[in-house]
């Protein structure tokens, strides 16, 4: 978030009213993930956009939202929506946990967001995991209550998957290098704009351009220049489709020189000129 809280900062970790981090960032409902991942415990109907496609999520449902990732949020007050906040370095303890983190729940290419009902009522869910979480916080141990913290997240998890009856084929030896196309992902989804280029992000994580394209092509099947390309051509088309904007507007924040590279990219990889795109969106 744009604020982050103190607890965040110094423990890694944090619940809050959504309402109330609104509050924190002078009523501003746009904030961006940052490094973080996000659970959004939604008791109660909620409106989202995410890298400004929208989502309506019911309440009643659990929201996993990655790294790096552009939120507004639509009415919260009077709503009981939490959010749980936390870092890498807080929950990746073991290999079960980095398995948890280089999923399809924080890491889609289908979808900027992951949404799985919790487990039980609403107020069953509002006593499990809020109030126990205060409780906790109240003991004056801080190691007993980032442990709850951590086991809160866990759960929340595994629900995901039970809800979804789908468990991901990551072997135990792919754990390595799947963390290192996540964290790939998650500097991709933060420089695409500015950044094309392997070398880049290579440099970004200490490895060569080489090992960065043989890590993708082993646990995604595509080399790390397609992965540049697929997000940037999802982006440009989200864009063009339900964005006000220009066509050049469009182009300039999507960090080409102009109009015709713009257009010239989309049509290579996309099959279909910008305008003609446009068009057809109505």
């Amino acid at each position: 978030m744009y604020k982050i809280t103190e607890e965040l900062r110094k423990n890694g970790f944090s619940i809050n009213l959504v309402s109330k981090i609104i509050e924190r960032n002078n009523f501003s409902k746009i904030f961006n993930t940052l490094e973080y991942f996000c659970i959004f415990l939604v008791a109660d109907n909620l409106e989202i956009f995410v890298e400004n496609k929208k989502y309506n999520i019911p309440g009643g449902n659990a929201a996993f939202v990655g790294p790096y990732k552009q939120i507004e949020l639509g009415n919260v007050y009077h709503k009981s929506i939490y959010v749980i906040a936390f870092s890498r370095d807080f929950f990746d303890k073991t290999s079960k946990d980095s398995f948890y983190l280089n999923s399809h729940l924080f890491f889609n290419f289908k979808s900027e967001i992951f949404i799985s009902p919790y487990y039980g009522t609403n107020d069953y869910n509002n006593i499990l995991l809020v109030e126990r979480l205060q409780k906790f916080s109240r003991l004056n141990n801080e190691q007993i209550y980032l442990s709850a913290a951590h086991n809160a997240i866990e759960s929340l998890i595994l629900d995901a998957y039970l809800n979804e009856n789908y468990i991901e084929s990551i072997s135990p030896e792919n754990l390595e290098p799947s963390n290192l196309v996540n964290k790939f992902t998650v500097l991709l989804q933060r420089d695409y704009k500015i950044h094309k280029k392997v070398s880049h992000y290579a440099d970004q994580l200490k490895v060569s351009s080489r090992k960065l394209t043989e890590t993708t092509e082993l646990i995604y099947g595509k080399s790390a220049k397609q992965m540049i390309i697929e997000k940037v051509s999802f982006e440009c088309e989200k864009a063009i489709r339900f964005s006000t904007r220009s066509l050049s507007e469009i182009a300039f924040d999507l960090g080409f020189n102009d109009e015709g590279n713009f257009t010239n990219f989309i049509k290579k990889h996309l099959g279909r000129k910008p305008s003609e795109m446009r068009e057809m969106a109505g």
